[in-house]
C-alpha cells in the first residue's frame, strides 16, 4: 500500500455535533470514531434519540447550519475531511460518490416530478450525460433495482409506485452515480415484512455486483443479524460498544447491548410472559457527557460511572466497549 494510503474507504474520527436551540444546547454527536472498509456492511443500531441518523447526516454535512453545528472531529474519505469541506466540494460528492436512502421515499422524492426526471438528474448533473444517455442508465437502473416495464415506468409519477416501489426507486436514484458509500437510514422500517424482505435481498445482491460499501442504519437487530458484516452500537450519541457480527450476537460487553437483545422475541424455548423492554429514555445532553449516559438505566452501574465517561476498550478481536464493567469477571475493570 503507498504511503499514506489507508484500508478504509470512510474514516470517521472524534466527530462531535451540537444543536443550538431556544432552551441551549443539545449534544447530539459525542466524539464518534468508525472506519469503514470497502465493501463493508456496517450496521449502526440503537434506540431512537441515540444519535444514529445525526452522526450519518453530519458525515455530509445534510443538518440544517444553524440550528446544527460541526463543533470537531474528521470525516475522511478520498483524501478530503468533509467536516471542513467547501460546500461546492460537498455538494459533488452528495449523491455521486455517496449515496443516501431515507426512511420515507414518500416525502423524499418530489410529488412533481417524474420518476424518470428524478434518477436522471443526478446523472446529468455529476457524471456529464445527454438526456438520452441519462433516459438510458435510468432505465437500467429500474431494471437493476426490480420494477418491470422500467422504461416505460420512468414517465410515472412517485404517487403512482407502492410503498415497496418507491423504495426501490429511491435506491435507484442512491445508486444512479456508482457511489463509494451507501448511507441507508432506516430504509425498511415503513414496509411491510414481505417487502422488506425483498428490499433486503435487493441490497445483498446489489452489493455483490457493485462493491460498495454500505452503512445501515436501524433499530431492528434482526435485520442487522442477517445483513451486516460488523454492528456499532450507539447510545446518547456516542459508540458503547462495536464488533463482528457474530461476535457482538454471541458475546456482548456493554449492558446496554445485552438489553437491546433481550427486547428481541424469540420463537424457541419457554414462552415469555410478556415482552421485554427498557425502562426510560435515552438522556438528552445539555453539555458534553462527563459520566457514562447510561448509568441511570444501567443494573451494573456503580459509583465510578457517575464520575467518569468510559473510553472505548479493546477487547481483541476487533470488538471494542466503553463500559467499566466485565462480564467475563462480573467485576469492575482496573484500568
Amino acid at each position: 500500500m503507498p504511503d499514506g494510503a489507508t484500508p478504509f474507504v470512510l474514516d470517521v474520527r472524534d466527530l462531535k455535533t451540537v444543536f443550538r436551540t431556544r432552551s441551549g444546547e443539545v449534544h447530539a454527536v459525542n466524539n464518534v470514531s468508525f472506519t469503514l472498509k470497502p465493501g463493508e456492511l456496517l450496521g449502526v443500531v440503537g434506540e431512537s434519540g441515540s444519535g444514529k441518523s445525526v452522526t450519518m447526516m453530519s458525515l455530509i454535512r445534510l443538518l440544517p447550519m444553524p440550528p446544527a453545528e460541526i463543533r470537531g472531529g474528521q470525516v475522511l474519505f478520498e483524501g478530503q475531511d468533509l467536516a471542513h469541506a467547501p460546500e461546492d466540494a460537498l455538494r459533488a460528492i452528495r449523491g455521486a460518490r455517496i449515496g443516501m436512502v431515507f426512511q420515507d421515499p414518500m416525502t423524499s422524492l418530489n410529488p412533481v416530478f417524474t420518476v424518470g426526471y428524478q434518477i436522471m438528474e443526478p446523472l446529468r448533473t455529476h457524471m456529464g450525460l445527454t438526456k438520452t444517455q441519462a433516459a438510458t442508465r435510468a432505465a437500467e437502473l429500474l431494471d437493476l433495482v426490480g420494477i418491470p416495464d422500467a422504461r416505460a415506468r420512468l414517465a410515472d409519477y412517485p404517487h403512482q409506485f407502492s410503498g415497496g416501489m418507491r423504495q426501490r426507486v429511491m435506491i435507484a436514484i442512491a445508486l444512479a452515480c456508482e457511489p463509494k458509500v451507501l448511507i441507508a437510514d432506516e430504509p425498511t422500517t415503513a414496509l411491510d415484512v414481505t417487502i422488506q424482505a425483498q428490499i433486503l435481498e435487493l441490497i445483498k445482491e446489489l452489493r455483490q455486483k457493485l462493491g460498495m460499501a454500505i452503512v445501515w442504519i436501524t433499530h431492528d437487530l434482526g435485520v442487522i443479524a442477517g445483513i451486516a458484516d460488523r454492528v456499532m452500537v450507539m447510545y446518547g450519541g456516542q459508540v458503547v460498544e462495536q464488533a463482528p457480527v457474530r461476535e457482538l450476537f454471541a458475546n456482548p460487553q456493554h449492558p446496554y447491548t445485552r438489553m437491546l437483545l433481550e427486547t428481541v422475541p424469540h420463537i424457541r424455548g419457554a414462552r415469555s410472559d410478556k415482552l421485554r423492554v427498557i425502562q426510560g429514555q435515552p438522556p438528552i445532553l445539555s453539555k458534553p457527557p462527563a459520566s457514562c449516559p447510561f448509568r441511570a438505566r444501567c443494573p451494573q452501574a456503580f459509583d465510578r460511572c457517575a464520575r467518569e465517561n468510559p473510553a472505548r476498550f479493546d477487547l481483541g478481536a476487533s470488538h471494542d466497549v466503553a463500559c467499566f464493567w466485565d462480564f467475563k469477571s462480573g467485576a469492575a475493570r482496573h484500568v
